[in-house]
């Protein structure tokens, strides 16, 4: 395993679900510094791809290699580096914010209770912290999930439909963070229905990798450019 390979790199990635293709042939590296929006209608597999990247989906032809070697050899080093936030929040509404962060947190090591209130600041809970999730709003309890982000030591972040229930504000600080993240090496792969507004964003169109085409092997470009 090579520090120098790239964080991941997928090769010759096809994916099927319910005997149809969704798409085939995706060769592509995502590395330190990248922010990359998979994007394609409903229904072209963006979900069922992040869901690959993350181990989740092993039903996949191709490779998905962690900084050269492929994760299935060294899934606990692989997920050691990764956060996944799926569209739905993953959260126990019986669970106050706090609670609900102190778990998620400690998934991937120790995290303190100062730091636990800081990042709940930081998504906007303050004052909030020991309410039930069940006493609020859909894009609280978004919050309360979004909030690992700023307590996790994870490389690799995978978010799926992370602005769902996020107001304009709202948006606009996890786009920072996503910058943030990226200057310090880290690597950000998202969807959203929604053009991100970032520097130096990346974008897989899962449109190019339909059966019906030829996918071509590429690296990805700025801006939704390929190079």
């Amino acid at each position: 395993m090579s520090q120098d390979s790239p964080l991941i790199e997928c090769q010759q990635l096809s994916c099927t679900r319910d005997s149809r293709v969704l798409f085939g042939g995706i060769n592509a590296t995502l590395d330190g510094g990248d922010i990359v929006q998979i994007e394609g209608p409903n229904g072209t597999g963006k979900t069922t791809l992040l869901r690959a990247l993350t181990g989740l989906f092993p039903d996949y032809d191709g490779a998905i290699l962690w900084r050269g070697k492929d994760i299935s050899q060294q899934k606990y080093e692989f997920l050691s580096h990764l956060l996944f936030i799926g569209h739905l929040p993953g959260i126990k509404k019986s669970l106050t914010p706090r609670e609900n962060l102190r778990f998620l947190a400690n998934l991937q090591g120790e995290c303190s209770d100062a730091q636990i209130d800081a990042a709940l600041a930081e998504v906007g809970l303050y004052g909030y912290e020991d309410m039930p999730g069940y006493q609020l709003s859909a894009g609280q309890n978004r919050r309360i999930a979004l909030a690992r982000l700023y307590v996790t030591n994870a490389l690799v972040w995978v978010l799926d439909e992370p602005y769902t229930a996020l107001d304009t504000q709202g948006i606009a600080k996890l786009e920072a963070l996503f910058e943030q993240h990226a200057k310090q090496g880290g690597c950000v792969i998202l969807t959203s229905h929604q053009a991100p507004k970032v520097a130096g964003l990346r974008r897989l169109s899962l449109l190019d990798y339909q059966i019906s085409a030829q996918a071509p092997s590429v690296t990805l470009g700025d801006e939704g450019g390929y190079v």
